[in-house]
């Protein structure tokens, strides 16, 4: 029967293999996919798809006059609209 010390060398040297093995490898498969992006002419885009846009801006509806600080109307309000009418300060 092993010992825990023996389990554990060899496990380290298992992973010292799948490193090597895995940067090689890694090497070919990038020569193949540029070969094969210079070949097609392939864009990023159509690798991976355009990348979504986050969230739309949105036109302030609300303007503080003292500051000229603007507010959307969502999430939540600010201070300066504490406890004041909201149509006073629309845009």
């Amino acid at each position: 029967m092993t010992t825990l010390q023996e389990l554990l060398a060899q496990k380290e040297a298992l992973e010292q293999q799948i490193a090597q093995i895995k940067k090689a490898e890694r090497e070919d498969a990038l020569r193949s996919a540029r070969t094969l992006i210079e070949t097609y002419d392939l864009a990023a885009d159509e690798l991976f798809g355009k990348p979504k846009a986050f969230g739309k801006s949105v036109a302030a509806k609300y303007r503080n006059p003292e500051t000229g600080e603007t507010w959307t109307g969502r999430g939540r309000a600010p201070r300066w609209l504490d406890g004041r009418n909201r149509e006073d300060f629309a845009i």
